[in-house]
Formats: structure tokens, C-alpha cells, sequence
């Protein structure tokens, strides 16, 4: 990077740290990967508890409709057999996602930032900002390395 303008290198919480190496940045960006797909299956989890939600609000009025053409035992049977069931033994959705939260999805997210850390001194990203220098053309303003109103990138 000698002999570039200095108003167009990354910012410097996306530099990595002297002394840092290749496997370490490698090791940090993969487990940052392995966050992002957690992040991805707490999204699925939290649509999971809305839909799941949603379908048994909506059997409130699949008994009234029920009751309304004389199915009165049909509609009882589904009330004690689906308004309000666990969708696990003792849990509501609510109590699914609570506990993925307090245990896997915080241990991995603590785990991550001790990672980052200890390898590139909690600097994030740092495996993406090197592989946006690699890939981007210089010179270029649609391809500069911070956005030009804030050149520190801070």
C-alpha cells in the first residue's frame, strides 16, 4: 500500500493490528462467518416463535367458524387439543427462544469476541476488509476503501 493517498486506505479498526497473522485473521473471520449463520438461525428461531404464535391466535377463529356450522364437539376437541399446547414438552415458542438466547446463542457471541480478541485485538472484520482491498480497483470513487464524508472511517 506505499505511495497511496492516505485518505483512501481502510479505516483503522479494519487494519490488521502489527504482529497479527494470517491464520489468526483467518481463524477470526471464519468463527465472525460461523456467528453470522448463528445470527441467521436466531432470525429463523424469532419467525419460527411469531408463525407458530399466529397459527394458534388464528384458532380462535377457526372455532368460532366451527361453532357457527354446529361442529361444537369437533371444536371442542381441537380447543383442548390445540389452543394454547406446548410446541415442546413445557414450552411455549417464547421459552424456546429465551433459552437458545441465554445459552448457546450468548456463549457463542462471548466466545467470538474473546476470539477477536486475543487474535486481532478485538478489531472486527478484518478478513473482509483485507479481501475489500484486494478486490477493489483504486482511484475509482465507487470503490473507495471509506465512505468520503467520514475518511477515517471512524
Amino acid at each position: 500500500m506505499a505511495g497511496e493517498p492516505t485518505d483512501d486506505l481502510p479505516a483503522p479498526r479494519h487494519r490488521r493490528p502489527d504482529g497479527v497473522t494470517d491464520e489468526a485473521v483467518a481463524a477470526a473471520g471464519k468463527l465472525s462467518e460461523a456467528l453470522e449463520a448463528v445470527e441467521r438461525a436466531r432470525g429463523h428461531l424469532y419467525a419460527f416463535h411469531q408463525l407458530t404464535g399466529h397459527a394458534d391466535l388464528a384458532l380462535d377463529e377457526v372455532l368460532t367458524l366451527l361453532g357457527a356450522c354446529g361442529e361444537n364437539e369437533l371444536a371442542h376437541t381441537l380447543s383442548q387439543e390445540l389452543v394454547g399446547r406446548n410446541v415442546l414438552e413445557g414450552r411455549w415458542t417464547f421459552q424456546i427462544v429465551e433459552e437458545y438466547d441465554d445459552g448457546y446463542y450468548r456463549t457463542f457471541r462471548q466466545m467470538e469476541q474473546r476470539v477477536r480478541e486475543r487474535l486481532t485485538a478485538g478489531r472486527r472484520h478484518i478478513y473482509e476488509s483485507e479481501m475489500k482491498e484486494r478486490r477493489r480497483t483504486r482511484g475509482r470513487p465507487e470503490h473507495r476503501a471509506v465512505p468520503p464524508a467520514d475518511p477515517s472511517g471512524e
